[in-house]
């Protein structure tokens, strides 16, 4: 039957039309659906797209260096070297197998356990992955010359101690994080550390940066400040060397010295024994050596002490250098007997001159009561405690730039306390108080150069990364601490101790008649966790000068729990103080008389 050809066409062009109407619809639906992805949701979709090709890189910032004082020039002590951080991003490493080859291949470079490294390479969700740190520049190229996608290697700065563990403690190091740790690498870690920059960079399908590509947005990194420390690397060293020969003569627990300049505060050496190499610093068992026991130590220091009881008394005016006073060789207080040692001759006349030479605990509870009525009384002991915590700041840090500080301990003058007044008369010896070398330096300087307080420092100058130099100027922390004729009482006070002990037998009290020398002595009872003290445990102290004209150095030492007969004071520390002034006198470091 033949068709009709009306209805045919009619037909065929109800069917044009339907189709036209869904390749219409099709189209709008397109139109529509690339309108919300290229406008509409153009940032969204941008951003998931550049998620598998957009890097985030932290550009490490260079670490200052780090000068001390040679002669007339700064040479560095700690500087930087270049290692590699070797990474892996896990979204580039698809499979078990792949990752098992991967690592196998920088196994064969770098050594270390295979499974660790293709674990680390599974991690999901994470875009980061540090594989192994410290690598050196052959290792690191040998790595990229694999290509291997999502394996790069980042450059970093570790530091290096070229003169190994000289002024260890003093300088702290950095860990493997870039964080300053102990000494002034932890005090000062913002300055030395910089700002680090940032790169986000566009990768292709093997994860390598695309540097070119609009897409980097970059920050410049801000390297650190370098710093010229006031140590002197010469004294410095003999310093640690004379620690380290009178620890092993002395069998102590543990030894430490300050020298420092009394006009400004400036730390001249500063070392302990034992000490550690801070390059190795992974390698120590026992943390405790990081610490600077010069800084962060406080004891009681014993009869030096009596320094700064002196100082105080003849400050107020209550006595005079010349001044006498019958000594009963004993004092009950507060049903305790203070006495002094057989050797001392017992009750008899003496002046302030034998209460130093001598070291009598009875001539300095004496001049305490000579601060209030005459006896131990609420006047005397406020102005004893005035004179510790303000004048001569104790109780405090004194801010150096040190990782770590101990304020050290002064007792309230709580006269409800029913053993206040013993207490304090234990202070005035040295007893019942504790400070830390760096503060007995401190207090003494202020006494000895005139009555100003200057806040001890081991930073000179600081140099911008632009070479800019910006000199740290000394701090006074307070004025007027003592009358500067109290300063110029103190010398011959202090002189005449080095003599008596000259005299006495201690033939390495000898110096040259072209110097001055004074010190004091200092023997103390350690203290128990629980309460009194050990009967046959002591620390040796010993706090003192040297100089031409006038005073050029203070030099205090601590010699902890030393195991040897005799006052650990006078045959453990004053050794040290003489080794250490005669080693300034010969090195020329003391300007002589005249």
């Amino acid at each position: 039957m033949v068709p009709n050809t009306k209805n045919f066409k009619e037909l065929s062009l109800k069917r044009i039309r339907v189709w036209y109407a869904i390749l219409i619809v099709v189209a709008a639906i397109f139109f529509i659906r690339l309108f919300i992805v290229q406008i509409i949701n153009y940032r969204t979709y941008k951003d998931a797209a550049l998620n598998d090709q957009l890097k985030q890189y932290q550009i490490p910032a260079t670490r200052g260096l780090i000068y001390a004082q040679s002669g007339n020039q700064y040479v560095p002590i700690v500087l930087n070297q270049t290692l590699y951080t070797l990474y892996a991003d896990p979204s580039f490493i698809k499979s078990n197998s792949k990752a098992n080859s991967i690592a196998g291949k920088i196994v064969g470079v770098i050594g270390g356990n295979r499974s660790r490294l293709a674990h680390l390479m599974e991690i999901k969700n994470i875009r980061y992955v540090i594989l192994a740190k410290e690598l050196s520049s052959s290792q690191s190229k040998k790595i990229l010359s694999f290509k291997i996608p999502g394996i790069g290697t980042q450059p970093q700065d570790y530091r290096a101690y070229p003169d190994g563990q000289l002024a260890s403690q003093l300088l702290g190091f950095v860990n493997q994080n870039g964080v300053g740790e102990y000494g002034i690498e932890q005090a000062m870690n913002k300055q030395l550390a910089g700002t680090p920059g940032m790169v986000k960079a566009v990768t292709d399908a093997s994860g390598v940066p695309l540097a070119a590509t609009k897409g980097n947005v970059e920050i410049a990194p801000k390297n650190g400040d370098s710093l010229d420390l006031t140590i002197n690397i010469g004294m410095q060293s003999a310093v640690e060397k004379i620690l380290a020969s009178e620890y092993k003569a002395t069998k102590s627990e543990r030894l430490s010295a300050v020298v420092i300049n009394p006009y400004n505060g400036h730390i001249k050496a500063m070392a302990n024994f034992p000490t550690y190499n801070p390059a190795n610093y992974q390698n120590v068992s026992n943390p405790a050596v990081f610490q600077n026991a010069a800084v962060d130590d406080d004891i009681e220091p014993g009869s030096t002490m009596k320094i700064l009881t002196t100082s105080a008394a003849l400050n107020l005016g209550v006595i005079q250098p010349n001044t006498s006073f019958y000594d009963p060789a004993h004092w009950v207080i507060d049903g305790f007997n203070i006495h002094d040692i057989k050797q001392d001759g017992g009750a008899r006349v003496q002046n302030i001159a034998s209460i130093l030479a001598l070291s009598l605990n009875t001539g300095a509870t004496w001049m305490l009561m000579q601060m209030g009525g005459g006896k131990i009384d609420k006047q005397g002991i406020d102005n004893w405690y005035n004179y510790m915590t303000n004048h001569f700041r104790l109780g405090q840090i004194t801010g150096i730039q040190q990782g770590y500080e101990a304020p050290g301990f002064v007792p309230p003058p709580n006269m409800s306390d029913p053993s206040i007044d013993l207490r304090y008369a234990n202070t005035s010896f040295g007893q019942g108080v504790q400070l830390t070398e760096l503060q007995m330096a401190a207090a003494d300087s202020a006494v000895l150069n005139g009555g100003t307080y200057y806040q001890p420092s081991l930073v000179a100058k600081i140099i911008s990364p632009n070479g800019q130099t910006t000199t740290e100027q000394p701090k006074v922390l307070e004025k007027n601490v003592v009358n500067p004729k109290v300063g110029q009482e103190m010398v011959p006070l202090m002189e005449n101790v080095v003599k008596a002990y000259l005299y006495g037998g201690f033939s390495f009290m000898n110096f040259s008649p072209n110097y001055i020398v004074g010190g004091k002595t200092g023997t103390a009872q350690v203290a128990k966790p629980t309460g009194g003290y050990y009967k046959n445990i002591y620390n040796g102290t010993y706090a003192g000068f040297v100089g031409g004209n006038k005073v050029q150095y203070v030099v205090v030492v601590y010699n902890i729990k030393p195991q040897i007969p005799g006052y650990a004071g006078s045959y453990a520390a004053q050794p040290v103080f003489a080794d250490i002034v005669h080693m300034l006198i010969n090195n020329g470091y003391v300007a002589p008389k005249g």
